[in-house]
């Protein structure tokens, strides 16, 4: 494919659309609609930016999970605590202030971080980091009027029963998958160097 140009189509309060061409290997234009978190100038810009984190958090042999209501779906499912970075947060201070918002839990120790990788790339640029995390505390609520969130951890075998029953996003079920597997969270610890150093 050959970028031939994009054009900012809306600019929402918190998405922006974009129209991007593209010639295909026919010689066709072929237009293709994606949203952005972020401002985008050019090409150079797409993908270029981290928006937020998914957070993996275990508490000794148990897994959290959200069950939430989302919007887009109009329905609640199974997800992982997640959000976005505010201006000049740190991930790890991201990492924490996201957790303890949706469950009151804090971080104990971080086992892993992934790279930022492309979670919608069907449609949009947004890049975020995948962080596995041992947590503790008591389970809360503080998260804003607009989020029904109910989180509560799971062992293994519960995990395995939800898998066959409800509907999960990919992440979660991904993630949900391997721990009713048999990873374990001590399998993670150095498995994956965390991009920089971090304490928690």
């Amino acid at each position: 494919m050959k970028f031939l140009g994009m054009e900012k189509v809306r600019d929402g309060r918190y998405l922006k659309n974009y129209e991007l061409a593209y010639e295909n290997k026919a010689g066709r234009i072929k237009k293709y609609e994606i949203v952005s978190r972020k401002e985008l100038k050019g090409p150079q810009d797409l993908g270029n930016q981290v928006s937020g984190v998914s957070i993996v958090a275990f508490c000794e042999d148990r897994m959290l999970l959200l069950r939430e209501f989302r919007l887009s779906i109009n329905r609640r499912i199974y997800n992982l605590c997640a959000g976005m970075l505010e201006e000049n947060e740190t991930i790890v201070e991201c990492i924490k202030r996201e957790l303890y918002e949706e469950t009151g839990l804090c971080v104990n120790r971080l086992l892993a971080l992934l790279p930022p990788s492309f979670s919608a790339v069907g449609f949009s640029d947004t890049r975020t980091y995948i962080a596995f995390v041992e947590a503790s505390g008591d389970l809360s609520d503080h998260t804003s009027e607009n989020e029904e969130i109910s989180a509560r951890f799971y062992s293994r075998s519960e995990v395995r029963a939800l898998l066959k029953t409800e509907a999960f996003s990919s992440r979660s079920q991904m993630a949900a998958f391997y721990f009713a597997s048999g990873v374990r969270p001590e399998d993670l610890a150095g498995l994956l160097e965390p991009t920089e150093r971090f304490s928690v």
